[in-house]
């Protein structure tokens, strides 16, 4: 061989192994997710054998679960990094739609109106108030941008001011743990007491004469169930001890009547209700149990005249309006005065000095129920919208006729009302602004019913463009929760308007598990009934494909906690139903969960999921966890996210999901992790941090959708 033909082949070999080295490298940093180790671990549980290989993942802090979990960070952003262009701009254009100089409805307590307003780039809200009138000199409460200066996570948690109107108490909350400590701040002159509550929920009571505050602190496992009496100037061990809940399946709340007269502290689980009261005039009483707890009695109790009224399942499915004297409290005293309706859930009141408000739920849908004490006529608040979300706001003051509710719908933004109960007359006082324009009717929102396995109707709530939905064609998210009771009512949403506006329908599946449509929704979507919850998303899945809601093939579902728990079964029942999906703080390793009694929260949940220490619950739980049903199959693409803090659903519940999905799954589908470092169950704080969570879920989809604008 000659020297040309010598070179020109060394050069070959060189370029060829220099080739090999950059895709092997590129590889490694573009294409190749992180492989967890596996330590199997034995779980036995009436004579059942688990394997769990990534059990060690529980060991928060060490230094192997750190690096695993930056290292998914990292394979995220490499995932995602042809859409890092779109992802900045697609922040952008959600921050574009906030109003960043903006203020809150002000309300009047105590002959102040308090509001929070939004300062250019600020990230937090300032908390203000104004004396006697708007016209009047602004006071600052608290600027949470100041508390929030050099911290990474910052949380408001309580903001309660004296009846005297000088003192100010604060719970913050630095880490995302929920864990809040409260400091005490003059308004006069803007100075801090000494005092300071540590481990608490963040949210004080105070008595009537302000020497006493009454706050609750949580054990171990983050359950709120102590509740102590600080008087102001003294140091928070001298503190008392007024009460203790030792049911680990009850959580103590603490709050005072509208009337101000009575502090009352709530036993609460999910099905039982235990309440005890003392006068806030008389702080060093002995508190009295209202009613003792009974098993699957619910109540709350609201002070008016010479009465209490009682907000009760009692012998009610839907609930139902009692009440009995003052003095006279136990429930064989209790009378009827708003009786229960099969068609329709009571679900809240309100008294004012004329006026009662029930908040009532019928066909899915709110109304507000109008009642003067005088027994004249009553009348409806109602909506003429298919689908929306209807509330009653915060409402301190008793002697008025005007009661202050919030209204939005898919396509209304979120709007304040006053509304006279005297003469009938509706002030809008403010609707919060799209920045850049919007046209609600440009969008059209739909109510469809789709009929589960079982027979069921269950109701969906759907919103596209008008100018870009074709049947058929369209890609589709759809998000579904159906736990606890909680009514995940049709709200709208300004970031969402980015996926509307590239295409997308968005569509709510009001699935069983919660209480759209009453009690017996809820009971029939819970403990050895959960699976209705997933049958019925999967049937609303099916249903907007069949009726052209959806391109068949680009069905995505999204779900948050609970919801991660709905999105995690679903792929494992129907992989084959979703392009993709996404699945925030998800809820996925169920049963482990619920056998470890130190975890967070596990022992309040055994009225919602069950007890798996009972075999037959143990056994459905297994059924249906998604961690435990991970198999060899074909998934859809997935977006993970979770908070390294989170308290609620703790981080290595999606940790160890997708290192199971990615061990077992056939396909080459994205598969990606987003843990969020610094932050707990509600995401990263502050106003505009959070919107990078949703561009990056959004940026997730569109990648799917090789929609890059």
């Amino acid at each position: 061989m000659n020297a040309a033909s010598t070179y020109l082949s060394s050069l070959t070999l060189l370029i060829a192994m220099a080739s090999c080295n950059m895709k092997e490298k590129t590889q490694i940093q573009m294409k190749i997710p992180p492989v967890a180790k596996k330590i199997q671990k034995k779980l036995t549980e009436h004579d059942d054998v688990r394997q769990d290989p990534y059990y060690w993942m529980n060991e928060r802090d060490h230094p192997d679960i750190i690096k695993y979990l930056n290292e998914e960070n990292e394979y995220t952003e490499q995932s995602l990094q042809p859409q890092t262009e779109l992802r900045k701009s697609l922040f952008e254009e959600l921050k574009g739609r906030i109003k960043e100089e903006d203020l809150s409805v002000p309300y009047k307590k105590r002959g102040y109106y308090y509001y929070s307003r939004y300062e250019t780039g600020k990230e937090y809200a300032v908390n203000c108030r104004k004396k006697g009138s708007l016209d009047a000199p602004e006071e600052i409460t608290v600027n949470q941008n100041l508390r929030a200066e050099g911290k990474t996570f910052y949380s408001l948690g309580g903001l309660s001011v004296s009846n005297d109107n000088r003192i100010a108490a604060l719970g913050e909350d630095f880490l995302g743990r929920r864990i809040y400590s409260i400091t005490f701040k003059y308004l006069e002159d803007e100075t801090f007491l000494s005092d300071q509550l540590d481990n608490t929920t963040g949210r004080v009571v105070w008595a009537a004469d302000d020497q006493a505050v009454f706050y609750m602190q949580k054990d171990e496992a983050l359950r709120p169930y102590r509740v102590y009496r600080h008087v102001m100037g003294t140091d928070q061990s001298k503190d008392v001890l007024i009460f203790e809940e030792t049911d680990p399946k009850f959580n103590c709340s603490i709050g005072k009547t509208k009337s101000d007269q009575y502090i009352l502290i709530y036993s609460t689980s999910s099905t039982t209700t235990e309440v005890r009261y003392f006068p806030a005039a008389e702080p060093f009483s002995e508190p009295v149990i209202f009613q003792p707890r009974t098993q699957g009695v619910e109540y709350s109790v609201a002070h008016f005249g010479s009465n209490w009224y009682i907000h009760t399942n009692y012998k009610a499915l839907n609930f139902m309006l009692m009440k009995t004297p003052l003095n006279q409290t136990s429930i064989d005293k209790w009378v009827g005065f708003i009786p229960q309706q099969d068609d329709i859930l009571l679900e809240d009141f309100e008294v004012f000095r004329n006026f009662l408000v029930l908040t009532e739920r019928t066909k899915g849908l709110i109304r507000f129920h109008i009642k003067p004490w005088d027994n004249s006529e009553a009348h409806f608040i109602s909506f003429e919208d298919p689908t929306y979300l209807a509330y009653a706001s915060y409402n301190p003051e008793y002697d008025t006729p005007r009661f202050r509710f919030v209204y939005s719908s898919l396509t209304t933004p979120t709007t304040v009302y006053d509304y006279n109960m005297s003469t009938k007359e509706k002030d809008l006082l403010k609707q919060y602004e799209v920045v850049g324009g919007h046209e609600p009717s440009d969008y059209k929102s739909e109510r469809v019913w789709a009929r589960a396995t079982d027979g069921a109707q269950v109701p969906v709530s759907i919103v596209y463009k008008k100018s870009l939905y074709k049947k058929g064609e369209n890609p589709l998210l759809l998000y579904g929760y159906g736990s606890y009771g909680y009514s995940i009512d049709a709200f709208f949403s300004s970031s969402r308007l980015s996926l509307l506006d590239r295409g997308f329908v968005f569509a709510i599946a009001h699935v069983r598990g919660g209480e759209e449509l009453g009690r017996r929704w809820y009971e029939d979507g819970k403990m050895l009934n959960k699976k209705n919850t997933f049958t019925d998303f999967i049937a609303c899945g099916e249903h907007l494909r069949v009726q052209g809601y959806a391109n068949p093939e680009s069905i995505y579902c999204q779900g948050g906690s609970a919801g991660g728990l709905l999105v995690g079964a679903v792929i494992n029942m129907r992989p084959d139903l979703w392009k993709g999906a996404i699945a925030q703080v998800p809820f996925v390793d169920v049963l482990t969960t619920m056998l470890d009694e130190s975890i967070p929260l596990t022992t309040g949940e055994f009225e919602e999921w069950g007890n798996p220490k009972n075999k037959e619950y143990y056994d459905y739980i297994k059924s249906y966890s998604p961690y435990d049903n991970v198999t060899q199959q074909d998934y859809p693409n997935l977006l993970v996210t979770s908070g390294y803090h989170d308290s609620q659903v703790q981080y290595w519940e999606p940790t160890k999901w997708v290192a199971k999905l990615r061990a077992e799954k056939t396909d080459d589908h994205l598969l990606i992790l987003h843990t969020e470092m610094e932050a707990g169950h509600g995401g990263a704080s502050g106003r505009f941090k959070s919107l990078e969570e949703t561009a990056l879920a959004y940026s997730f989809l569109l990648k799917m959708e090789e929609i890059n604008q």
